[in-house]
């Protein structure tokens, strides 16, 4: 007997209300689904569940007086043409320095421009011979002249708008300060009004939470694509019926914002996975990281492959996403902080498109090559500092990609613009286990990630200049993607509440239950009422809190080699153990990099620090230029001896310049080593004995490609047996 099936579309969603934003990144349209007659019943039971739930926390919501309902949605109005007077005022004031901008362009640009080449044309026509160099040469001065006049027409036209823009300044500024003044006494309207709706009960409280987290999660998933994912098998059902049985696991998941492409069936998969080859993800920390990789990856994640890597799998593994975590973790390779974060944090640190051989090559690496970097204070550059000091602005040496580096190797070697070097920073956080998300902004890439002190955007201008890719950029206000920075930080700042966070999520699964759109921020557009109350409660909170929005960092390195920023040399003590020279009963002589004559401390330029593999190591910079480095030791005998240094180098083509006691100097070549720690070729160098002086340098290098740092731990002479 065949088994009857029928097709269905997943649009269980619309009967019972609309869907939210989760369910929302399923795209427009939904793949047909045929459920069979166990599906059917299935989803028929799923439904009345949606139904049984829905009235029952629909019954137990407080009733709203509808007077208050009207006082608080005038007070919102009010604060809206409130916000609208700011905006008009700042409008104003900006035009100043959209004025001033245009009057600083004809002066320089224009006019300056049109000097210098007036002063091209008649050097040119001084030094013409022929006739028609004359006649060239008096054109291009025609030309430049009438370019001047029209210049100086245009600076009179734009001081004069300037002129009368600065007169209107101290009224604008008047304007400004009063809009403020009263928007901010709306807001404060705003939050007595919602206080005044006697709705904290409702949400302060936990006893809706394990029937709103099923409705929403039925909902998000959709009745249909549930009885598909279920109808598949026992083992599929079961874990269905595991999660909708679950309480703290429901509520554990929709507080990190839900699986990928509402895919709770695939979550659920994941989850089962991880926690069977690994008996630590059943608590804790690894039971939120485990969760985490199975809603992030429930939309499988493409991997990133080295291009000659034909053979490598096309999307990350997330059970071996989760393997390559915990054991970092166990090990101590992460951040100290990464014990402490949540699902939702979690999210943004396992979701790289890197394979997980080369998240262990970044932590490597920076072990290695910069361990400063990891072991800042500072948490704004901890880890993504590397691009500040080591990823060259350009894209002339991105064709020297190699095949068989991966991606993120290659930026190391070449450097890029802001797009690839926002793609390392965010690499090299993920290595450690630090959340980030890419936020760009109009024609420039930049990156934000968290802080124990907030979250803090990196490479860019501060919050408001731009957009995170999240789903928290609704596709109906993409035209105000400089807005959407804001409500993300929003967010952010809430979430680092804790327990009151609560309050923002469950007036949002309320909205679910009756049908409201989803909305993520006030600055999205007006949202629904529960939704209102959601947003004007995580408003509350952050006031409440007294957060305060980091500055941006690294705005002015985002498009250039060299900060204007100081950057603090971190000091570190250097013991007579770390100078020790010594020699092996081969007469071998072991130089630490630490034992230098010259310099005997940290410049901008050289670098000592704390080794991981134990002493100190020096570091030659990147911008390094042409400082000199020293070392005087003693020789038992005299002789000729094979020197080479253990090194790691980011880049390649890299060399140095090395001479004995001031003979002439001998260039080597540096190893490419990707990081990694390596030993150079041996170079013979003569040696006196007694005291010697090994000077190294760059001066005179001829560099293939542009210079880039290297790290030093030892340098071993041995002696050349005739």
């Amino acid at each position: 007997m065949k088994t009857k099936t029928r097709v269905l579309v997943a649009t269980m969603a619309v009967a019972i209300g609309t869907s939210s934003g989760a369910l929302a990144q399923r795209g427009k349209s939904s793949p047909q689904t045929q459920l069979t007659a166990p599906g059917q019943r299935l989803e028929a039971s799923y439904v009345r569940e949606m139904e049984h739930l829905r009235a029952e926390i629909i019954g137990a919501l407080p009733k709203t007086d509808q007077r208050k309902v009207a006082a608080y949605n005038n007070d919102i109005e009010a604060e809206q043409g409130a916000k609208a007077k700011v905006e008009a005022a700042q409008k104003g004031l900006g035009e100043i320095g959209q004025a001033r901008g245009l009057v600083g362009h004809a002066k320089g640009k224009w006019i300056g421009g049109a000097d210098k080449g007036i002063a091209k044309a008649k050097k040119m026509l001084k030094n013409a011979k022929t006739k028609a160099e004359r006649d060239a040469a008096r054109e291009e001065l025609a030309k430049w002249q009438a370019n001047r006049e029209d210049g100086v027409n245009a600076l009179k036209e734009r001081q004069a708008r300037l002129d009368k823009a600065l007169r209107a300044q101290p009224r604008l500024e008047a304007e400004l300060n009063d809009a403020n003044q009263a928007l901010a006494e709306a807001k404060a309207r705003t939050q007595h009004a919602l206080a005044a709706l006697n709705l904290e009960s409702a949400l302060s409280g936990n006893q809706l939470d394990a029937r709103l987290a099923k409705y929403v999660v039925l909902k998000e998933a959709t009745p249909t694509l549930l009885a598909a994912f279920a109808q598949q098998g026992d083992e599929q059902r079961r874990l269905i019926d595991r999660m909708l049985n679950d309480d703290g696991l429901l509520v554990q998941m929709l507080v990190a914002d839900g699986a990928a492409n509402a895919d709770y069936g695939k979550a659920m998969e994941i989850y089962r996975d991880i926690q069977r080859v690994s008996d630590k993800a059943a608590s804790d920390t690894l039971q939120r990281l485990a969760l985490a990789i199975a809603l992030e990856h429930a939309r499988p994640i493409g991997q990133r492959n080295a291009k000659a890597d034909t053979d490598a799998p096309s999307t990350v593994d997330p059970v071996k996403r989760y393997l390559h975590f915990e054991e970092a973790f166990l090990a101590g390779e992460l951040d100290p902080a990464f014990k402490d974060l949540t699902v939702w944090d979690y999210r943004m640190a396992v979701n790289g498109e890197e394979p997980d051989e080369i998240l262990t090559w970044g932590r490597e690496m920076l072990r290695n090559y910069r361990p400063d970097h990891i072991t800042t204070g500072d948490y704004r550059w901890r880890y993504v500092a590397a691009v500040r000091s080591d990823i060259r602005y350009g894209s002339q040496e991105n064709k020297y990609d190699q095949d068989d580096l991966q991606f993120f190797q290659n930026i190391l070697k070449n450097g890029g613009v802001c797009g690839r070097r926002a793609f390392f920073g965010r690499f090299t956080l993920r290595a450690f286990g630090i959340p980030t998300t890419a936020r760009p902004q109009r024609g420039h890439a930049a990156l934000t990630h968290w802080t124990p002190d907030g979250w803090v955007v990196c490479l860019g201008a501060g919050w408001g200049s731009g957009w995170t890719k999240t789903p928290y950029n609704e596709p109906r206000s993409r035209r105000n993607n400089r807005w959407q920075d804001l409500d993300f930080l929003a967010i952010t700042q809430a979430r680092a509440t804790g327990a009151p966070f609560m309050q923002v999520k469950r007036a949002q699964w309320i909205g679910d239950v009756v049908g409201e759109p989803r909305s993520w921020g006030l600055l999205s557009g007006k949202p629904a009422f529960w939704n209102g109350v959601s947003l004007y409660t995580q408003r509350g909170i952050i006031e409440d809190a007294s957060a305060e929005a980091l500055a941006a960092v690294g705005e002015d390195i985002g498009e250039a080699n060299e900060t204007r920023e100081k950057i603090d040399i971190v000091k570190v003590r250097i013991s007579e153990k770390d100078r020790k020279i010594h020699a092996n009963r081969n007469g071998a002589i072991n130089i630490p990099a630490a034992a230098t004559s010259k310099p005997t401390k940290s410049t901008g330029n050289l670098v000592f620090m704390d080794s991981a593999l134990g002493g100190k190591q020096l570091h030659y910079s990147r911008n390094g230029g042409q400082q000199d480095f020293e070392y005087t030791f003693d020789a038992a005998a005299p002789g000729r001896y094979a020197m080479t240094m253990k090194v790691v180098t980011p880049s390649w083509k890299q060399k140095l310049k090395v001479s004995a006691n001031g003979d002439k100097p001998i260039e080597m070549e540096l190893p490419f080593t990707v990081g990694m720690w390596e030993t150079t070729p041996p170079v013979a160098i003569d040696l006196v004995k007694g005291k010697n002086v090994l000077t190294f340098s760059r001066r005179g290098v001829k560099q293939e490609v542009a210079t880039k740092g290297f790290t030093l731990k030892q340098i071993t002479l041995t002696p050349i047996l005739r």
